[in-house]
């Protein structure tokens, strides 16, 4: 179905996917569903899924081939591999790698882009056309897809960077390009690829938030990006990366990451004892960012307030049973 046009935007979507068959057929529809003037190219990188993904994939494959699925956009380029890899940011990799559109992003097998996405990131390209990374809102939502909160977003402002990723993956889309330009994604991550992007492309090139929903992030129990350990694990990486670009190791991601590891290495009976972990992460964080930054660093203080220490102690586990104020730092 490669049936588009150069005179229209070509959007390259890629979806990693490994055991999600209970989500993937929805993530699928919510890509070959999108109406308007733009062909999308679309790729699944399966990590070789011993569930029932496969047999999903090529479900969609079939009705695309067959002409049983009603395309709304100018043509659907329909593309999917299946076999083993070395996680997430390898099968993105490959995926990037056989893109052929001049905008690009990744939407994992979990998450979902809401009607009309693409249609406003096409205009928005069109329009704004040297703009290298584009994002907009998200949605929280849990396994059922019931609505539990929003993803904390604003304009871009590359300093803040630092301290918080305000850009929300998967409604996050960038120039193939500026992709190109900027090295593409860095093999040696496996939570933090995302924000390692952000930072290189925005120090180069203009990045813009166009406020409006444009996906949703679902949360649930099985996630890499809700259990304390792997969040330790993202917040560490996250924090390598900042004190790599910033130089500077701030207080609200040293603070995360002494707060998941608390929840995550602690005996039972203490990690379910929210003060003893707060008590404890505070030391720790207090101790470890004198170490990083070498005493203390003034950018420090200016991230000292309340709103931002709650946030600290909230987990996604609470954000999913209905603290729908809670954002992702």
């Amino acid at each position: 179905m490669n049936n588009y046009s150069p005179e229209f935007p070509h959007i390259s979507i890629i979806t990693p996917s490994f055991n999600q068959g209970k989500f993937l057929a929805e993530t699928i529809e919510s890509v070959i569903s999108q109406e308007g003037d733009f062909s999308i190219d679309y790729i699944i990188a399966d990590g070789g899924s011993t569930d029932n993904s496969v047999d999903i994939i090529r479900r969609y494959d079939a009705l695309l081939q067959d002409k049983e699925w009603p395309v709304s956009c100018r043509g659907i380029n329909y593309r999917w591999l299946s076999e083993k890899d070395k996680g997430q940011t390898d099968a993105l990799i490959k995926g990037l790698r056989m893109a052929e559109g001049t905008i690009l992003a990744w939407l994992n097998s979990d998450d979902i882009y809401l009607p009309g996405t693409l249609q406003t990131v096409a205009g928005f390209f069109r329009d704004n056309p040297d703009t290298g990374l584009l994002y907009g809102d998200a949605r929280y939502c849990a396994a059922d897809g019931k609505i539990i909160g929003r993803y904390r977003t604003g304009e871009f402002n590359f300093d803040k960077l630092a301290w918080f990723n305000f850009i929300c993956q998967p409604s996050a889309f960038f120039r193939r390009d500026v992709f190109a330009a900027v090295g593409g994604l860095d093999d040696s991550l496996h939570f933090a690829m995302d924000y390692d992007l952000w930072v290189r492309i925005g120090k180069r090139f203009p990045c813009r938030y166009r406020p409006g929903f444009l996906s949703m992030y679902r949360l649930h129990e099985t996630s890499k990006t809700i259990r304390d350990e792997t969040l330790y694990q993202n917040s560490e990486e996250a924090l390598r990366l900042a004190m790599k670009y910033f130089n500077w190791a701030p207080l609200t991601r040293v603070c995360n990451s002494c707060n998941f590891l608390c929840r995550a290495g602690l005996p039972a009976f203490l990690a379910g004892n929210k003060t003893a972990v707060i008590v404890l992460a505070m030391f720790c964080a207090m101790f470890r960012s004198l170490v990083l930054n070498r005493g203390i660093n003034r950018r420090d203080l200016k991230l000292l307030n309340k709103e931002n220490f709650q946030k600290l102690f909230k987990s996604r586990l609470e954000i999913m049973t209905g603290d729908s104020d809670r954002d992702r730092m």
